[in-house]
């Protein structure tokens, strides 16, 4: 027969119940440790993954503008070109500016010189209406007040209007000097090609000789002539071929203008 302390039973029974209770929560606690690191690693998975996709998303967002700012760029690229290139002749004329309007006055003085010139040296027709044009021509070139772009618009309107005499076919009532008398008559001009003169009873009629300077007696028929001209520029008249003497010379291909000349 064994004897047993009861103590030392009770000391081994204490250690059967209390060892695997121990144990028990040691288990526990290290599993819910496990399951906190789990836990906090997930979520760190699921912030890194958050993370990588807002990345991703920024990085297309940023593909899509360059490929915007691309587009833009190539349809910019000739408008941009040409502004340059328009930069670049304006930087060219603000570099000759200072020589332009030193040079200017002698322009416009040559211009009006010239048109005087043309209005002495052409058909004597609405002598007084041009001559004052050229006259007040001459007397802005002396204003100081008047701008380079102001005289230099009048010159220009003023040699357009002497050109456009050269395209008009026309007529009007005024009164012819000639032979120290005066009369009333009806005139009638082609341009710079002729330019007529006709008595209201129809007896009488002129052709300007150019290069004589004085006026030259029509014949019947070169009256008759001139009296339709003066209905068709009046429109009382269908446009027909005139058979009229011209004020201006002929000349030939090879012969020098006279007038280039003088």
């Amino acid at each position: 027969m064994t004897f047993r302390h009861p103590l030392l039973c009770g000391a081994a029974l204490w250690w059967l119940v209390v060892a695997p209770m121990a144990s028990a929560e040691t288990l526990l606690e290290e599993t819910g440790q496990a399951q906190r690191a789990q836990a906090e690693l997930q979520a760190r998975i699921d912030a890194a993954d958050d993370e990588m996709r807002e990345r991703l998303e920024e990085l297309r967002r940023l593909e899509r503008e360059t490929r915007r700012l691309d587009a833009e760029n190539d349809l910019l690229a000739p408008r941009l070109a040409r502004q340059a290139e328009t930069l670049e002749r304006r930087e060219a004329a603000l570099a000759t500016l200072a020589e332009t309007r030193e040079a200017l006055p002698a322009l416009e003085r040559g211009l009006v010189e010239r048109l005087a010139s043309w209005v002495n040296q052409d058909l004597p027709f609405l002598v007084d209406e041009r001559r004052a044009r050229v006259a007040s021509l001459e007397s802005g070139l002396a204003d100081p007040e008047a701008s380079a772009a102001d005289r230099l618009d009048r010159i220009l309107s003023a040699w357009r209007a002497e050109l456009d005499y050269g395209r008009e076919f026309d007529a009007w009532r005024g009164n012819l000097e000639e032979g120290g008398s005066r009369r009333e008559v009806e005139f009638l001009r082609l341009g710079r090609v002729g330019y007529y003169y006709l008595t209201p009873d129809g007896r009488q009629g002129g052709v300007w000789q150019a290069d004589e300077g004085r006026w030259a007696e029509l014949d019947e028929e070169a009256r008759r002539e001139v009296r339709h001209g003066l209905r068709i520029a009046r429109d009382q008249r269908a446009p027909e071929l005139l058979r009229l003497p011209v004020s201006q010379p002929l000349q030939s291909a090879d012969e020098p203008d006279r007038r280039e000349r003088s």
